[in-house]
C-alpha cells in the first residue's frame, strides 16, 4: 500500500465516532416517501431527512446545493469534469417483525440497527466522511468529486430524472454505493406495473376487502382478506393461513416471509399464499376468475414462468424474477402491483407484452407502467477496471464483477456502476426487519470509497 493510501485509510478510520453519530442522526429521521407537499416533492419525512443531511454537510465545512428539494449535493476539488458518487436517503416502509425500533438507531455489539442502515444511509455517511478525509489531507484531484443525496431511489428515481431535466451536470465517471462488492457491472431491467379489475359479485361467499404488502419491491410477509357469507359455509384449515370468524363472515390472514423484490425466491409471498387459499373456496363469477388468475399465474412462483408460459433467463444474470408486491381492493375492484426484472441480455420486448396480454386476457387493465432499462458494462471498461483495482488493492480479493437483479441509480446516470457496500458473505438485511450495518464494515466502506474517489478523480481517459 502506498504512503498516500495508508494516510487516507488512517484518516478515515479516525473519523469512526463521527461517522457513527452522523448515521444515527439520519436513521432517526424516518424517510419513507409520502404525498407531496409544497416545496417537499417526496413528503415531509423525506424532506426532514434531507435537511438533516445538508446540516451535517455544513457542520463538516462543506458547501451544499439544493435543487428544488428533489436532490442535493456537496463536492470537493476543481476542474471541468466531475466524478459522481450517488447515494439515497429515502427508505422502504419499515414493515413488521422488528426486534429493534426501526428508527431508533440502536447499537448492539458491533451492529447499528435501523431502516436505511445499509440501504442506503450508511453508505451515504461513509461517502461523506470519505470526502472529508480527502479534503482534510489536501489530496490533489484532477476532477471534482460530487456526493449526491438522492431522495426517491426506492420508488421511481424522480430525483435523478429531475436533476437531469434541470441541467444537472453529468459525470464522466461515477458509482453508487448501493449494491455489492467487488462491483456490479450488470443490472436486470425492471418493470413496476399496476393492474386493476372490477368485480361483480353475486355468490353467497364474497370478498369484502383485500390488502397485502408494503412496497412493490418487497416480498409481502402478510396479506389478508375479509369475506362475507352465511355461517353454513365452512372454511378449511391450511398451512400459513389463519381464519377468524367475524360478525358477517371471516377474516383470512396469510403469513409469508419477506425478502427483497430482486430475489423473491428467498421469501414466501403472502399474497400468492392468500390467493392459493381463496382459490379453494366456493367463490363464483368474476370473483372466482380474479382469484383463480392470481393463484394460477402467480401463486408462489418467483420467476414469472406461469405468467410468460416459459422461464426467461440467461447465463450472465439468471432468470427473470417476478414479485406480486402489493394488493388492495374492496367489494367492487382489486388492484395489484407487480415488480419484475428481466435478464441483462434480454429486452423489455421479451417479457412486458406477454405479461400485459396475460392480464388483459383475464379482464385486467394496465393502470401504470414504469420501466428501468437494463445496464451492462464489460470488464474492459475503464470505470470497471479502475474500481476493481481499488477493491482488490484494499481487500486482496480478486472475485469477478457481478450481474444482479436489483436496480440502482446506475441505470439513470451515465458512466456509473454500483460499487459496494455489501461484501461476499455479508447478511442481506435491506428491506427486511432488523436491517443493520456492521460498524467495522461502515468504516471499511468509507476507506474503500475514499480510495475510489481519488482513483476516479485522477484516472486518465482517452
Amino acid at each position: 500500500m502506498s504512503k498516500r493510501n495508508k494516510e487516507l485509510e488512517d484518516a478515515v478510520a479516525a473519523l469512526r465516532p463521527e461517522m457513527i453519530a452522523a448515521l444515527q442522526r439520519l436513521i432517526r429521521k424516518p424517510s419513507v416517501e409520502a404525498s407531496p407537499l409544497p416545496g417537499k416533492p417526496f413528503g415531509a419525512d423525506v424532506d426532514a431527512c434531507f435537511t438533516e443531511a445538508l446540516t451535517l454537510c455544513h457542520e463538516l465545512g462543506f458547501e451544499t446545493t439544493d435543487l428544488d428539494r428533489y436532490i442535493g449535493w456537496c463536492e470537493i476539488g476543481s476542474g471541468d469534469e466531475m466524478v459522481a458518487v450517488l447515494g439515497h436517503l429515502d427508505v422502504v416502509p419499515e414493515g413488521e417483525g422488528w426486534h429493534h425500533p426501526p428508527y431508533g438507531a440502536e447499537i448492539v455489539g458491533s451492529k447499528l440497527f435501523g431502516r436505511g442502515a445499509i440501504d442506503d444511509k450508511g453508505p451515504v455517511v461513509a461517502s461523506l466522511f470519505a470526502l472529508k478525509a480527502i479534503r482534510d489531507l489536501g489530496i490533489p484531484l484532477d476532477r471534482r468529486v460530487r456526493l449526491l443525496f438522492g431522495l426517491n431511489e426506492e420508488t421511481n428515481d424522480r430525483d435523478v430524472f429531475y436533476y437531469r431535466e434541470h441541467g444537472g451536470e453529468l459525470p464522466v465517471l461515477g458509482f453508487t454505493p448501493d449494491g455489492e462488492y467487488p462491483l456490479i457491472n450488470g443490472e436486470k431491467g425492471i418493470l413496476n406495473e399496476w393492474y386493476g379489475i372490477s368485480l361483480r359479485q353475486d355468490g353467497k361467499l364474497q370478498i369484502k376487502s383485500v390488502r397485502g404488502g408494503v412496497a412493490g419491491n418487497v416480498v409481502p410477509a402478510h396479506a389478508e382478506a375479509e369475506l362475507t357469507g352465511p355461517a353454513c359455509i365452512s372454511l378449511p384449515e391450511a398451512e400459513g393461513i389463519t381464519v377468524t370468524r367475524t360478525e358477517d363472515g371471516w377474516k383470512v390472514e396469510a403469513e409469508g416471509v419477506s425478502a427483497h423484490g430482486s430475489h423473491p425466491e428467498q421469501g414466501k409471498n403472502a399474497i400468492g399464499l392468500l390467493m392459493l387459499y381463496l382459490n379453494r373456496l366456493p367463490l363464483t363469477g368474476s370473483t372466482r376468475r380474479v382469484v383463480s388468475f392470481l393463484a394460477e399465474k402467480f401463486g408462489l412462483d418467483a420467476y414469472g414462468a406461469r405468467l410468460l408460459g416459459k422461464r426467461l433467463e440467461d447465463d450472465l444474470s439468471g432468470p427473470m424474477s417476478c414479485n406480486l408486491g402489493l394488493i388492495e381492493g374492496d367489494s367492487g375492484s382489486i388492484r395489484v402491483k407487480l415488480n419484475y426484472r428481466y435478464p441483462v441480455t434480454k429486452t423489455v420486448e421479451d417479457c412486458q407484452p406477454a405479461v400485459k396480454a396475460a392480464f388483459e386476457n383475464a379482464g385486467w387493465k394496465l393502470e401504470q407502467s414504469v420501466h428501468k432499462e437494463k445496464l451492462y458494462y464489460p470488464e474492459t471498461a475503464p470505470l470497471v477496471k479502475a474500481l476493481l483495482e481499488t477493491y482488490r488493492t484494499a481487500t486482496a480479493d480478486h472475485a469477478p464483477p457481478k450481474c444482479i437483479g436489483g436496480g440502482t441509480y446506475a441505470k439513470v446516470l451515465p458512466n456509473t456502476v454500483a460499487f459496494g457496500p455489501l461484501f461476499e458473505g455479508d447478511p442481506v438485511t435491506e428491506h427486511q426487519p432488523d436491517e443493520f450495518i456492521d460498524l467495522d464494515r461502515l468504516v471499511q466502506n468509507a476507506q474503500i470509497i475514499a480510495q475510489a474517489m481519488v482513483k476516479l478523480a485522477n484516472l486518465p481517459l482517452e
